[in-house]
């Protein structure tokens, strides 16, 4: 597999907005000599592709939400379960809450709060970028220290992906733990 090819796989594993996308794409691009600062710029790249399509995809969802009411209405409760999904990470709208919103849930859901916050394309795809791109980086150093250890990439992505979706039910549960009166 020629190195461009090798980029273009990579490119379409981090193009995949769950999962198994980052690990996948991060042991791929090492397996064929792909450097960090490429996974990085290729991963950039799969957030510019993402804004491209989801932003004209939210306008027409929520112009047809105002035309139809039962659309409009799974419209208002999608608003109020990302409000109840985002409300741990801040509601003041603030730059920093907004790039947390997207480094703990996702880009999309990070750009959908900063238009809720009066943010237009530009400054809100910055911050869910922003946001997307330290998580990215933290799973890719997390994915590569861990395949060093194991030296094997299908145990690797296991463990990884594992930890993708355990650890964040843990520290809500810490969170709500604290949180409780004494």
């Amino acid at each position: 597999m020629t190195t461009a090819a090798a980029a273009w796989g990579v490119f379409c594993l981090f193009f995949i907005p769950f999962g198994p996308g980052i690990p996948g794409g991060v042991l791929l691009a090492q397996k064929h000599g792909i450097g960090w600062p490429w996974m990085e710029a290729l991963y950039f790249l799969s957030d510019v592709g993402l804004a491209l399509i989801f932003e004209p995809l939210m306008h027409l969802t929520i112009a047809a939400g105002e035309r139809h009411p039962r659309l409009g209405f799974i419209l208002a409760k999608m608003s109020e379960s990302t409000r109840k999904t985002t409300a741990a990470y801040g509601t003041s709208g603030s730059p920093l809450a907004l790039i947390l919103i997207a480094f703990g849930v996702d880009p999309m859901t990070g750009r959908a709060a900063a238009k809720a916050h009066g943010h237009g394309p530009v400054s809100g795809w910055a911050l869910a970028i922003t946001g997307d791109m330290l998580y990215f980086t933290v799973l890719m150093v997390s994915t590569l220290f861990l395949n060093d250890i194991l030296g094997d990439g299908t145990k690797t992505m296991a463990v990884i992906l594992l930890l993708m979706f355990v650890i964040p039910p843990l520290i809500k549960k810490w969170r709500e733990r604290g949180a409780r009166p004494a």
